[in-house]
């Protein structure tokens, strides 16, 4: 597992803690049943509070990416098919949020959206 805490992010410590092992759980590097570094140990290694490290924790087993076995520590849950793609549409419809507010900003109508679309998916086939 590899997390790495930015000073310079908005997001606080506990939350970019809880965003980095979402995604490495929805990638697969982390896989079902994986032990997660306890609180303690986590919380040395990146230098913050056990605090911070068992609100990441106790963030991730509400959304149900983790679960803990008092005494034995933390692992990753069954991943969920269905929890995964509907948190992917959630995290695209957010990015198609944000664009769309920038195409508006900037002026591009739909037409010149659906060629920018159409040249990417043709890079990225090639």
């Amino acid at each position: 597992m590899n997390v790495v805490i930015s000073n310079a992010s908005k997001l606080p410590i506990y939350d970019q803690i809880f965003q980095q092992i979402k995604v490495q759980i929805l990638d697969g590097s982390l896989q079902e049943n994986d032990a997660l570094p306890s609180m303690r140990v986590l919380a040395k290694d990146l230098r913050i509070s056990v605090i911070t490290t068992k609100r990441a924790y106790e963030e991730l087993e509400k959304a149900n990416f983790i679960y803990s076995i008092t005494g034995k520590g933390s692992f990753v849950a069954k991943r969920n098919i269905e929890l995964i793609k509907e948190e992917n549409l959630r995290l695209i419809e957010e990015k198609i949020s944000e664009l769309m507010d920038l195409f508006a900003q900037s002026n591009i109508d739909i037409n010149e959206l659906h060629e920018m679309i159409d040249t990417i998916k043709e890079i990225g086939n090639e």
